[in-house]
């Protein structure tokens, strides 16, 4: 799938009175550089959930792994929604950014050896996967699963000049249809 290209919007409620809305192609280049992000699913019993772990960004799509019986995977199964995060603790300086999407399991073979090329390429040889059985197989037999979040909504936030970016992007199904 294509990368869509998201209609950009600065909210000047939360701008410096001379602040520009953050570029995407800015924001995507964070996105893929970012070393941990924060991940947050919903319980069942409805009560947030969040940890950190590592990402890829491919194909216009944020992506991680994590094994089948672990929280952040059980929620998924029963609530797709969440939101991925990422930035630096610097009061003054950097770029926060928050995608908002659902979560995806990838099971596709090929596009899982793209991804797994992609995790060495970034995190080193300690993430090396083999695919397997629609999965990542770690190298010590761990089996994790591997789900893509495409950005529904994202959120930039600019510090020091500050600016509140928000970048929309058009459903998968509204895209299929003007196709």
């Amino acid at each position: 799938m294509p990368e869509q290209k998201p209609t950009t919007e600065l909210d000047p409620r939360y701008s410096s009175p001379d602040a520009a809305p953050t570029d995407w192609e800015a924001a995507r280049e964070r996105l893929a550089d970012a070393g941990i992000y924060w991940l947050s699913t919903v319980q069942p019993d409805g009560r947030p959930h969040v940890t950190p772990l590592l990402a890829v960004w491919l194909e216009g799509a944020l992506h991680f792994c994590t094994g089948e019986e672990e929280r952040k995977s059980r929620n998924l199964a029963a609530n797709s929604h969440c939101v991925l995060t990422t930035g630096n603790d610097a009061v003054d300086e950097g770029l926060d950014l928050v995608v908002e999407g659902d979560a995806v399991c990838v099971r596709d073979e090929a596009k899982l050896r793209r991804l797994a090329a992609a995790w060495e390429a970034k995190y080193g040889t300690d993430w090396r996967f083999e695919v397997r059985d629609g999965a990542f197989q770690h190298l010590d037999g761990g089996h994790a699963l591997v789900y893509e979040v495409r950005p529904a909504t994202a959120f930039g936030f600019r510090k020091g000049q500050y600016s509140q970016t928000r970048w929309r992007f058009a459903s998968p199904v509204a895209s299929a249809a003007r196709g």
